[in-house]
C-alpha cells in the first residue's frame, strides 16, 4: 500500500512538475510604449516654459497676419458686395482675438496656471459662437434676395495666401498643444485650420464667380463658414480633440526650491 501511495505521490508530483514547466515556459506579454500624452506629463518646468514661449511667438505671428487679413477681406468684401469675404474678414478678427487670448494665457504667472488655461479655453470657444450667427444670417439673406457679388481679384489673392499660411500655423500650434496639455492652444490651432479650410472654400467660390458668374456660391460658402464654426466651437468648449495631458500643472511641475532639489526638504 505504501508503494502504491508512493506511486500516486510520484504521479501527482509529475503532474505538478508538468504544471510548473508550463508556467515557466509561458511567454511574457510585452507592454506597449507610453503614449505621447503620458510622455508629455514628464516635461520639466523649464521645458514647459520654453514651449509656452513658442506658442506665444506663433500667436503673435497669427495676430499680425489676422489683422492684415481681416482688414483687407472686409474692405474687399464691401467693395465687391461679397458676404463671404466680409464673413471671412470678421472670422479673421475673431481669430485674432483668440490669438490675443493665448498670448495672455502664457504671460507671466499664468504660464503655470490651470485656472488661466480653463478661462482661455472657454474664451477661445466663444469666438466660434460669435462668428456663426452673423455669417449665417447674412448668407441666408443674400440667398433669399438673389444679390450677386462682383468679382474680387483682391479677395482671390488674399484667400490664396491664407490657404498657404494658416495650415502651417495651425499644425505647429496643435503639436505644441499636445506637448503642453493645453486645450486652449489646441482650440486656437483648430481655428487656424478652420481659417485655412474656409479660405480654400472662399477661393473656390470667388474663382467660380469670376469664371462662370456663379454668384450663389458666395453666400453658400458663408453658410459653410457658419456651420463649421458652430461645430468647432462646441468641441473647443468641451476641450475635445486634445490628445494631450489633462492639465498643464500635471505636465509641468513647479520649479523646486534649493532644498528640494538637493533632496534635503523637510517632510
Amino acid at each position: 500500500m505504501l508503494a502504491q501511495r508512493g506511486r500516486r505521490d510520484a504521479a501527482g508530483g509529475n503532474r505538478v512538475l508538468r504544471c510548473k514547466r508550463c508556467l515557466v515556459s509561458t511567454p511574457e506579454v510585452a507592454l506597449p510604449p507610453p503614449s505621447p500624452a503620458i510622455a508629455s506629463r514628464q516635461l520639466s518646468a523649464d521645458d514647459y516654459r520654453r514651449l509656452a514661449g513658442r506658442v506665444k511667438l506663433l500667436s503673435w505671428l497669427s495676430l499680425g497676419w489676422m489683422t492684415i487679413e481681416g482688414g483687407v477681406a472686409i474692405v474687399a468684401g464691401i467693395v465687391a458686395g461679397s458676404i463671404a469675404l466680409i464673413g471671412f474678414g470678421i472670422d479673421s478678427a475673431i481669430e485674432g482675438l483668440a490669438s490675443a487670448i493665448i498670448i495672455w494665457r502664457f504671460t507671466g504667472s499664468r504660464v503655470f496656471s490651470e485656472r488661466a488655461e480653463t478661462r482661455a479655453q472657454k474664451l477661445v470657444a466663444i469666438q466660434f459662437f460669435i462668428l456663426a450667427p452673423y455669417v449665417g444670417f447674412e448668407s441666408v439673406k443674400a440667398l433669399a434676395s438673389g444679390d450677386q457679388a462682383d468679382v474680387s481679384w483682391l479677395g482671390i489673392a488674399l484667400s490664396a495666401s491664407s490657404v498657404v499660411i494658416m495650415p502651417a500655423l495651425g499644425i505647429a500650434k496643435q503639436r505644441l498643444a499636445d506637448q503642453l496639455g493645453s486645450a486652449a492652444t489646441k482650440g486656437e490651432g483648430r481655428q487656424n485650420m478652420l481659417c485655412a479650410y474656409l479660405a480654400a472654400a472662399l477661393l473656390v467660390g470667388l474663382l467660380a464667380n469670376a469664371a462662370f458668374g456663379a454668384g450663389w456660391l458666395d453666400p453658400a460658402v458663408g453658410l459653410l463658414i457658419a456651420g463649421v464654426a458652430v461645430k468647432e466651437g462646441r468641441e473647443a468648449w468641451a476641450g475635445e480633440g486634445c490628445g494631450c495631458a489633462s492639465s498643464p500643472l500635471e505636465a509641468a511641475p513647479a520649479p523646486m526650491t534649493g532644498g528640494e532639489a538637493d533632496g534635503c526638504g523637510k517632510n
